[in-house]
């Protein structure tokens, strides 16, 4: 079973063969709810190639009517990208819905193999649209910070993913959970921060904002550059996750998981039974 769903073209001008059959690959799993293959057979090792997939994919969604809320960063931490043979983060977007109330559940299906992640999450009050920002550019940017969990997931069989795979797949982006209690920045210290995940009140994971390089936020300064770049800069109401604080773990119907986050307070997420 194959989707219909039209690649839409920027400025008139065509993706590319290779880049348009891995996003129709992508779209196809996502409307079926079947992962597919792997695309690297298609656009190879090429992270310009799997941007691009991403981009065609992004804008087929806005054309259909769905809405950026932010940006997730994944591939933050040296252990991961020394799996992937990078030295540098990868970015995703959010859409509208993807956002998940504080505790709802989310239905079965919904994702494809879903895996969960604890995160800070950011909200900016203001544009970053300078070629290169600063840490007070950003500083100033942040209203507040959140908890966040990520529900990660791959419409990639097997979660079978090189970084061409995972970057041209939205960055294995799926759904995400906001904390309901602002916190300002300056009273936290998101290095320092220390992170429990727990499923049904068992600890499954932990970690600390140490994990993100240096800071977390150097990853955002990263995003904010490259999404410049990419001529998507962050705007003011997006919200940035900033990459897992901890391993993440596997979700299936009927688990319920709680992140604690140290002074950002707590989130929690569902998952449905049935249909």
């Amino acid at each position: 079973m194959t989707t219909t769903t039209h690649i839409t073209e920027a400025a008139g001008t065509s993706p590319g063969p290779a880049v348009e059959a891995a996003a129709r690959r992508l779209l196809d799993a996502r409307a079926t709810g079947v992962p597919c293959a792997p695309v690297r057979d298609l656009i190879g090792t090429d992270t310009d190639a799997a941007y691009a997939v991403q981009e065609a994919l992004t804008r087929t969604r806005l054309a259909g009517g769905a809405r950026i809320t932010g940006r997730k960063i994944g591939i933050t931490g040296p252990a991961a990208q020394a799996h992937f043979g990078t030295d540098t983060p990868d970015f995703g977007m959010l859409f509208a819905d993807m956002a998940v109330p504080d505790g709802a559940e989310i239905p079965a299906g919904a994702v494809l193999q879903p895996r969960v992640e604890a995160e800070i999450a950011l909200v900016l009050e203001s544009d970053l649209t300078h070629e290169r920002h600063t840490a007070a550019d950003l500083l100033r940017a942040v209203a507040f910070a959140l908890p966040a969990i990520e529900v990660i997931g791959s419409r990639i069989r097997d979660w079978d993913i090189t970084l061409t795979d995972t970057v041209a797949d939205n960055a294995s982006a799926g759904m995400y959970v906001l904390g309901n209690r602002p916190v300002p920045l300056g009273a936290v210290d998101l290095r320092r921060v220390g992170m429990v995940l727990e499923r049904s009140g068992a600890e499954v994971s932990t970690g600390s904002g140490a994990a993100e390089p240096g800071h977390p936020l150097n990853v955002v300064l990263w995003l904010a550059d490259a999404l410049v770049r990419a001529g998507r800069p962050l705007r003011a109401g997006d919200a940035v996750l900033t990459g897992t604080l901890g391993p993440a773990v596997p979700a299936g119907p009927g688990d319920a998981l709680e992140a604690r986050i140290e002074g950002l307070g707590d989130v929690r997420v569902a998952f449905a039974t049935a249909p």
